[in-house]
């Protein structure tokens, strides 16, 4: 009988710890960020703006950061992003705990925004270099144990915890983040890699043969296409999802944050059961459901008065999240070749996270209009409904254009 990946595979059991490492202090600011922009203003179109900074440099410097990793090593890469970010915590925390003014929000949009660009080197490294971690038979379960182990730190443990930490102190959570980026980095750097053959190609050049590659592959096209969609839908609903949580729900930072959490544990079982259910229904099928519970899972909060049924909704939601990510990731890695991966992993990011800050944006601006005729209870929960027949044109589409098998 083999052994469990983990247990044979020192490198990979080095970037699984650090990723959860990371991935736990990012749990913390993904509560404590909106609530601390929420501290500042009550403008949705100000909370908005945080909240798009922080995903504006997956549009802005994706694809420009494709032939950085793939000219870097991966590994001294990621821990070099890591300590970055630390470092952003850090200012951050100063801005928190100095008793800031209203103004301060767009001081910490522009935080979010350094933040998001050093995520952006992370990232794509670390999906890069797993293919050269482990095996091409592993990278199902292997994606799927790092996406569950995200979910599991990222969601269901750190909201929270940042929600008793809140209450210790708005600032305490980015101290704790920039403890375990620190820690992480160091895991990584850890982590030994045979030697890449490089070629020393000019930057203009590099990036075109990732472009090449990328507009010749239609289908890869199309699904980075759909992803970006389904994105920009997301962080529409998930920029006035705090707001709705405290209008029309009346949650305090710790409910809210259990929410979270009962969203990360729909994650964590999509990502873990991801292998079995592509196994019992195929890719298609299971490509189709993901978007299709989206659809319904949106609808689901934008009718709910309850926090149980907010609480189930984003659990389908966040489990067919999962699903399509083990599937599309896995895939992508196969189908890429080695040389380019990071160049055409960070274009196909670019659609696929590029539409991001335009959704927070989309999604602020949504509110601001509507809440001015409609009320705000209404305005928040219109953003949900729309969501949800945005998903039903996307399954139309994925129907008719993605064929994967």
């Amino acid at each position: 009988m083999t052994a469990p990946l983990l247990i044979r595979n020192k490198n990979y059991r080095l970037l699984l710890g650090a990723g959860t490492l990371s991935n736990l202090g990012d749990g913390l600011v993904l509560l404590a960020l909106p609530w601390l922009a929420t501290l500042m203003s009550q403008n949705p179109v100000a909370i908005g703006a945080v909240a798009a900074a922080s995903r504006l440099p997956w549009l802005l410097f994706a694809v420009p950061a494709g032939v950085v990793i793939d000219n870097a090593e991966h590994n001294r890469l990621i821990a070099k992003a890591d300590l970055v970010r630390a470092i952003i915590a850090l200012a951050i925390l100063m801005l928190a705990v100095n008793q800031p003014a209203e103004g301060a929000v767009w001081v910490l949009a522009g935080l979010a925004f350094v933040l998001g660009s050093a995520e952006v080197l992370r990232d794509n490294a670390a999906q890069t270099m797993l293919p050269s971690i482990v095996d091409s038979k592993d990278l199902e379960a292997a994606n799927g144990q790092l996406w569950s182990s995200e979910q599991l730190t990222n969601q269901f443990i750190g909201p929270p915890l940042a929600g008793v930490l809140i209450a210790a102190g708005i600032g305490i959570p980015f101290g704790v983040d920039a403890a375990l980026l620190v820690l992480s980095a160091g895991l990584i750097w850890m982590i030994s890699l045979a030697p890449r053959t490089r070629r020393k190609t000019r930057f203009r050049k590099a990036l075109m043969e990732g472009i090449a590659f990328m507009r010749s592959d239609s289908l890869l096209l199309r699904l980075a296409v759909v992803l970006g969609v389904a994105n920009f839908i997301a962080t529409a609903t998930i920029t006035i999802q705090v707001l709705f949580a405290q209008d029309v729900l009346a949650m305090s930072a710790y409910a809210y944050g259990l929410v979270l959490s009962v969203a990360a544990l729909g994650a964590v079982t999509g990502s873990l059961l991801a292998p079995k259910l592509v196994v019992l229904f195929g890719t298609q099928r299971c490509l189709y459901l993901s978007i299709a519970t989206w659809g319904i899972g949106y609808e689901s909060i934008g009718l709910s008065h309850s926090g149980l049924v907010m609480s189930a909704a984003l659990f389908f939601v966040m489990a067919a999240a999962m699903l399509w990510n083990v599937i599309t990731v896995s895939w992508r890695q196969r189908r890429i070749p080695p040389a380019l991966l990071g160049r055409v992993n960070s274009i196909y990011r670019f659609f696929g996270w590029g539409s991001m800050p335009f959704g927070a944006m989309a999604g602020g601006l949504l509110v601001s209009v509507l809440e001015q005729e409609l009320g705000r209870e209404i305005a928040l929960r219109a953003t949900f409904i729309c969501a949800g027949a945005a998903c039903a044109v996307l399954l139309a589409y994925a129907l008719a254009k993605l064929r994967l098998e």
